[in-house]
């Protein structure tokens, strides 16, 4: 077999390999050392990312980081037109679930008296919310108005069902995991970094309507 031949096969492989990765992205996941460990630490492999932005030159897509590198996703690689009327869907639906995640964290800072913003890694309890806002009456209307917010969607008055299916959206979204389905605790992802690195770019370049429509509170956690 020529030594041609012997490339192509590892390189084959070497995708193969990849499979599961590629997979996650292509599904428009987002990769952090909390979400999966095994494929963060693949990521950081220069050679693994060539081989997949190779794979995904001809799918007009390309892999892209935040600032910190602390989060992968995929990023178009020319704006088409097709590419621009699906980013276009893409940031109507980011941009509509804004508020409501900005004031997820602003109340995450204030019920669980935290200095800064939940971070990639952070561990967060709905029983620790639970017993702050049955002794705060304004959390508690807060999180009732965040909880019936059409992002999460709660049906229910009943604080415990509330905190569940707030808990429940973010998950779905990415933004935390449950490492264990019967254990309620869950863990902040670094997508959590995307959102916050969002925000910042939609305020800074973009000159969206985002700080006119948020409260001053939730401006000073950006």
């Amino acid at each position: 077999m020529s030594e041609a031949s012997m490339s192509e096969i590892q390189a084959e492989r070497s995708l193969v390999e990849l499979g599961p990765l590629l997979e996650k992205l292509l599904a428009g996941g987002f990769i952090c050392a909390v979400s999966d460990e095994a494929a963060f630490r693949h990521l950081q492999e220069e050679a693994t990312r060539e081989r997949i932005d190779a794979y995904l030159r001809p799918l007009n897509r390309r892999l892209a980081s935040n600032a910190d590198g602390s989060v992968h996703f995929l990023a178009w690689r020319a704006l088409d037109e097709g590419a621009r009327e699906q980013l276009s869907r893409q940031l109507a639906e980011t941009v509509g679930s804004l508020l409501p995640l900005l004031e997820w964290l602003q109340l995450v800072q204030e019920a669980l008296g935290r200095d800064g913003l939940a971070a990639p890694g952070d561990v967060l309890k709905p029983a620790d919310f639970s017993s702050r806002c049955e002794d705060n009456q304004g959390l508690r209307e807060r999180l009732e108005r965040l909880a019936t917010d059409p992002f999460f969607g709660s049906q229910s008055d009943q604080l415990d069902a509330q905190l569940k299916q707030v808990f429940k959206r973010l998950r779905e979204h990415g933004y935390l995991i449950q490492p264990h389905g019967d254990r309620q605790y869950y863990v902040v992802t670094g997508k959590i970094d995307y959102l916050i690195d969002l925000v910042r770019f939609i305020r800074d370049e973009e000159n969206l309507p985002v700080d006119d429509q948020a409260p001053a509170a939730q401006e000073s956690l950006l």
